[in-house]
């Protein structure tokens, strides 16, 4: 198991990202993913700002980045961000049958791919660039 730094017990390196994601999100303390990475307070620092960033609207709507997010998390077996990001999603609106929809695309994908990589399948003209 991770160690999980409080902000009590944090560097001020460490509160002041703590303090920038606690804004952001509205909430009163940072998720235990946070806490893990404060043990290394560049990768904390770097991987908040990276997400910020990626997850920010764009040309995707924030509910479409949710939906990529948990099927990536999905599909390597990330419980944690399984749970963190389900939870975004349907705050941002995902329902039971989208996420119904969405594992079984997960699901679908993950079997083709795997067939099409061991019958080492070449790709149709049609879909090269």
């Amino acid at each position: 198991m991770s160690r999980l730094i409080e902000y009590a017990d944090a560097t001020p390196e460490v509160r002041a990202v703590f303090d920038a994601i606690m804004t952001a999100r509205g909430v009163a303390d940072v998720n235990n993913f946070w806490k893990a990475l404060a043990v290394h307070p560049p990768t904390l620092r770097r991987t908040w700002e990276s997400l910020r960033e990626v997850m920010a609207p764009g040309a995707l709507d924030p509910l479409t980045k949710e939906l990529l997010y948990l099927a990536v998390s999905a599909s390597n077996g990330c419980d944690y961000c399984i749970a963190s990001h389900r939870k975004a999603a349907e705050a941002k609106g995902m329902t039971a049958e989208m996420f119904g929809e969405l594992l079984a695309v997960v699901g679908m994908a993950n079997e083709t791919n795997r067939l099409a990589n061991a019958l080492r399948v070449p790709v149709d003209p049609a879909f090269e660039d």
